[in-house]
Order: structure tokens, then C-alpha cells, then sequence
């Protein structure tokens, strides 16, 4: 079975690498849907494997200086919090293994939903925030930092239990707080803020018994190669043909953890 795990690492790290989005949303459904694994032990094993795989693409564009670190700081100081409250209420709540997956099942078929939705509907929530005279709509300078811990709150309690929400979701919320920051500083940004919520949240995983390292391993042997190759292959792949698919496959896994 460790060598299908590690095969499904390089699919999904291919698709992130070629798509810079898919991590959790992709790889926590197959490892509830095709191996069988249950939610608890998927999302948590998910955490630390994202925290992993983005470690490196955070410092890419640290390097590059497509990261807005004012906005990574606003973010986790609502999302980290929000993760270790989310983990100690796991721990004083007690739930068991199948209480806990049940919970996260149901928050993890939501969040790909919203994901899907988040996809399709990417440049439309761009052209929403230009008026009509051609200039952007933005909060309030007063309002914004607290906008942006709030948010970082909302992703980080919904990244902890599902292991989705750090990459589509708070790309999106960033195109709405942020919309003159370049893609490439929105990109960037989102990454090195879901680093640390990832660690935080994986960390807190692993005390309450719900990651397998093994399993991690595994995952980890093939994905590393997949995402390097797919970061290769992006510029040859055109996003509006893939956003779409990717959406409708979200879409599919979605409904189908809805109805199970």
C-alpha cells in the first residue's frame, strides 16, 4: 500500500506544482475516499504534509519578495490562535475517533465546495472589486487589519478541522482585503502564512494521536518530486483550462462526501 500512497503524492503534488492549488482539498478526499482512511487521521496527517510541501514555496517567494509580510502577520495573528483553540477544544470536548470524523467530515464536504465555487468564480471576484470609473473598491485603512485578523480566524479554525481553506479560500480573501496587491504578492502571501497555520494545526494534530507518520512518509517521497516537476510545467499548462477541471473534480468529491 506505501507505494500507491507515495504515487498518489506525486499525482497531487503535480497538480499543485502545475496549479499552485489542490493540496488538501485533493489530497485529504483520497485518503478518506480511495484509501480508506478515516477523517481524523486524514486531516491531521494532511496538516503536517502541507506544512511540509509549502515550506518551500514560501521561501521561493520570500526570496523573490513576493510576500507581504504585514499581511501574513495580520492573518496569523487571527489563525493561529484560532487553531490551538480549535485543537483544545477537540482535546476538553474528548471526543472519540468516530465522533471526530464524523465532524470533519461534514466540514471538510463544505469546504470543498467552497472551493470549487472559490475556483470557478476567481475572476469574478476580481472584477468585483473595480468600480466603475476604473479604480479599486477597498476597506477602509482603519478597518482592514482587523478584517484581516478576522479572517485569518475563519481560516484557521476551518484549516484545523478540515485541512482545506489555506490555499483557495484565503487566496480569495486576500483578491477581496487586498486588491491591488499583485497575483504573484497574493500568491505568495497566502503561502507563507499557511506555513506556520499548518505547522500549528498539524503539531496539534499529532497530540491528539491523529497523524501517521508513516503514512506521511510515503506521501512526502512523492509529492517533493511532483511539485518540482509540475512547477516545471506550469508555464506550458494554461490555468483557465485547468482551474475548471480542478473545480469540477472538488465539485464531484464534494457531493460525494455529502451523500456518504
Amino acid at each position: 500500500m506505501d507505494w500507491l500512497y507515495t504515487i498518489s503524492g506525486f499525482v497531487v503534488g503535480l497538480i499543485v506544482g502545475v496549479t499552485g492549488v489542490g493540496g488538501g482539498s485533493l489530497m485529504t478526499p483520497l485518503l478518506v475516499l480511495f484509501f480508506g482512511v478515516s477523517p481524523a487521521t486524514a486531516v491531521g496527517t494532511d496538516l503536517l504534509y502541507a506544512s511540509i510541501t509549502k515550506s518551500l514555496g514560501g521561501w521561493v517567494h520570500s526570496r523573490n519578495g513576493t510576500v507581504d509580510w504585514k499581511v501574513v502577520k495580520l492573518l496569523s495573528l487571527g489563525s493561529l490562535p484560532a487553531a490551538l483553540f480549535t485543537i483544545a477544544l477537540f482535546k476538553f470536548l474528548g471526543l472519540d475517533e468516530r465522533a471526530l470524523s464524523g465532524l470533519m467530515t461534514g466540514v471538510l464536504s463544505v469546504a470543498l465546495l467552497l472551493t470549487a465555487a472559490a475556483l470557478l468564480l476567481k475572476n469574478w471576484i476580481k472584477r468585483i472589486a473595480l468600480r466603475d470609473d476604473g479604480t479599486v473598491y477597498e476597506l477602509h485603512h482603519h478597518h482592514l487589519p482587523a478584517a484581516t485578523v478576522v479572517t485569518g480566524g475563519i481560516v484557521g479554525v476551518l484549516v484545523t478541522i478540515s485541512s482545506i481553506g489555506a490555499g483557495v479560500l484565503g487566496t480569495v480573501a486576500l483578491l477581496f482585503l487586498y486588491p491591488r496587491l499583485s497575483a504573484a504578492k497574493v500568491v505568495g502571501t497566502d503561502i507563507a502564512h499557511a506555513v506556520p497555520l499548518t505547522a500549528v494545526a498539524g503539531v496539534g494534530h499529532m497530540a491528539l494521536g491523529t497523524v501517521d507518520l508513516v503514512l506521511l512518509g510515503s506521501l512526502l517521497l512523492g509529492s517533493l518530486p511532483g511539485i518540482y516537476l509540475g512547477s516545471h510545467l506550469s508555464a506550458k499548462v494554461p490555468e483557465k483550462v485547468l482551474r475548471p477541471i480542478l473545480a469540477v473534480m472538488l465539485l464531484v468529491i464534494g457531493t460525494r462526501l455529502v451523500l456518504n
